[in-house]
């Protein structure tokens, strides 16, 4: 687009925008000009021809369409075969980005709802990579807090969790056992903790392992509550105030930072968790990936953040996403009605003769197929269909375009003759939407383009031969490999498997 978008300019002596128009009909790319001067840019750019465009049009009263040549299709595919790495750009380069997702809470099962933020920030890091940033992924985990106490108090998280809201006696117990856990002054209480917390984390390497995530960094609310509550304590009377025994923060609505028992909560811990993820990786962008359900505290934690660490809360961004449920409805681990992730992935599994792979791309998929923001209710046979719209569908066109390209052997990219099809039209523009996709925080724009890009291949493998003995065979096998290329790729971002074979 970049070349183009520069004529234009320098034909018009101004900046401009240019779109492409959701119907292909009406060209490959549009400028929306000024009502009073479209005439006279149509003069301009119709005088002075672009190289790249075959015509150019005016549709009344501002929108001037610009159809490309066959030339410039035909050296689009040459440079995507010539490229594996087709996709790739430089919008970020030098930047560095933290990424920081799924923090699962040792104690607690991995459920389904951990999938969102792990899918997601996954994503979301591997578009800044493919942008050029130089990106370390981060998981902070729970392992303090009210949740290990309940969950230690009779070995159970949800009889814990019962307990400490109906019974007073339970609750005190819990509130001690609290205490202990960091303090570290009960030996029995350390050996339950410890034991407890490596099995944890044990569970969730093999989660990761089998979603292909890999973080660079693991941060705890173990490490991040002292140098938390030595941030609150040191603006007290300037940021924070005390109140009925906690220490508080009076923002867009008020909230406890230290509690009554002098402990550190998870505002405190966050405030440590920024500085502590700093110290470690000297980020130009902290990138935080959360459940829609934390909004307003996570506002709350930012305007303390402006006050007492105000550079690393201009370099924070709060990324939400929305509830994944099943039909069935909500979860809730505090009442044990939960669905782990393991569940999930066998029930999918089931659907596609055991495949490990396919069954994880369906997954993937369905919470990668959306605006990031937006609820899912995840329907297990819709992320299987074989029609479209699943990672299925993505998942064969790529084998089927391997077979395709094993069976061809050599080839040369061959020359061009007939119409330009829509999958042509489509290819060269992957690099736009891995960009956008950057900027926009918005990976389902890549789900998106790629959905499209299969069901135009689908119809080209559908009515055009493409392995024969025509002179055009080889630019067929061309436009396939390109696609091959293209498609792997922006599953690759996505971190949805390609397999070779289906």
């Amino acid at each position: 687009m970049m070349e183009i978008k520069d004529k234009i300019e320098k034909i018009l002596g101004r900046e401009v925008t240019l779109v492409h128009p959701k119907d292909l009909s009406h060209g490959d790319y549009t400028l929306i000009a000024d009502e009073k001067n479209a005439e006279e840019d149509f003069k301009k750019l119709e005088t002075q021809k672009l190289v790249e465009v075959e015509r150019i049009e005016l549709v009344k009263p501002r929108f001037i369409n610009f159809y490309l040549s066959k030339d410039f299709f035909k050296k689009s595919i040459g440079e995507i075969v010539d490229n594996k790495d087709f996709g790739r750009g430089e919008h970020a380069k030098g930047f560095k980005v933290m990424v920081e997702y799924t923090d699962t809470n040792p104690f607690k099962e991995f459920h389904i709802g951990h999938l969102m933020p792990n899918v997601i920030g996954s994503a979301i890091s591997r578009v800044f990579e493919w942008n050029g940033a130089e990106v370390k992924q981060a998981c902070y985990q729970g392992d303090v807090g009210l949740h290990v106490a309940k969950a230690l108090w009779k070995g159970d998280y949800v009889v814990g969790a019962k307990a400490y809201e109906e019974d007073p006696q339970a609750k005190v117990e819990i509130q001690e056992i609290n205490k202990k856990i960091y303090e570290r002054t009960d030996a029995k209480i350390n050996d339950l903790y410890d034991r407890g917390r490596k099995q944890s984390l044990e569970e969730f390497e093999k989660i990761y392992k089998r979603l292909g995530t890999k973080f660079d960094y693991y941060f705890f609310e173990s490490e991040t509550a002292q140098i938390g509550q030595q941030i609150v304590e040191e603006n007290i009377g300037k940021v924070f105030e005390k109140s009925e025994g906690a220490i508080v923060f009076k923002g867009s609505h008020t909230r406890v930072f230290i509690n009554s028992q002098g402990l550190p909560t998870y505002e405190a811990k966050d405030l440590g968790n920024a500085k502590n993820k700093y110290d470690k990786y000297k980020y130009d962008l902290s990138v935080v990936v959360t459940g829609n359900e934390i909004k307003e505290y996570f506002k709350v934690v930012l305007e303390a953040m402006s006050q007492v660490l105000p550079e690393l809360a201009k370099k924070t961004k709060h990324l939400p996403h929305g509830i994944l449920r099943l039909p069935t409805g909500k979860m809730s681990s505090r009442t044990g009605d939960v669905i782990t992730a393991e569940e999930l992935i066998e029930d999918v599994k089931k659907k596609v003769k055991d495949d490990e792979a396919v069954a994880i791309g369906a997954i993937k998929y369905m919470i990668l197929r959306q605006a990031i923001g937006n609820d899912i209710v995840f329907d297990i046979d819709k992320s299987v269909s074989t029609e479209g719209d699943s990672g299925v569908y993505l998942q064969y066109a790529y084998a089927r375009t391997n077979s395709l390209l094993e069976k061809a052997g050599m080839w040369t990219l061959g020359v061009h003759m007939g119409e330009i099809r829509i999958i042509e039209r489509l290819l060269y523009r992957f690099p736009e939407i891995v960009e956008r996709a950057g900027k926009e925080y918005a990976p389902h724009y890549i789900t998106t383009y790629l959905t499209e890009l299969a069901g135009s291949f689908n119809n080209f493998y559908a009515h055009e031969q493409i392995i024969d003995d025509s002179p055009e065979s080889p630019y067929r096998l061309a436009i396939t490999k390109a696609f091959n290329i293209v498609m792997k790729n922006g599953l690759t971002i996505l971190g949805i498997p390609a397999p070779e074979r289906m």
